[in-house]
């Protein structure tokens, strides 16, 4: 169940329906993971500084179990999320960061449980 945070100061008008669709899509396929479990946040129109500018800018978060675990996964993750962004969003790679979190399925709540027990 990976979520996926963009936080942004581009306006709310950028982020529709489909690119939140299209967003977890692409995550989904770059993280091998079913579409169906992804949870994609998008908050908009954020006062930001991105590398001592407030240009446009994005910050994609990325937290999932058994895939975000290592520099060297991460590592492609970004190679193929990145030009995703920049197409979408018409940014240039120097205003698009991405992070990474591990997370262990004890960390992860549903159904009034954890992961690890479903």
């Amino acid at each position: 169940m990976p979520f996926i945070d963009l936080e942004s100061n581009l306006p709310a008008s950028k982020f529709s329906e489909d690119f939140l669709k299209k967003l977890g899509s692409k995550t989904a396929a770059v993280l091998g993971k079913p579409e169906e479990r992804m949870i994609v946040v998008v908050k908009p129109g954020l006062p930001m500084l991105l590398c001592g500018t407030c240009a446009p800018c994005v910050i994609l978060s990325v937290s999932a179990i058994g895939v975000t675990d290592t520099a060297e996964k991460n590592k492609e993750h970004s190679a193929n999320i990145l030009p995703f962004l920049i197409g979408e969003l018409g940014l240039t790679e120097d205003r698009i960061v991405i992070r990474f979190y591990a997370l262990e399925p004890h960390q992860v709540g549903k159904k009034g449980t954890v992961m690890s027990y479903l």
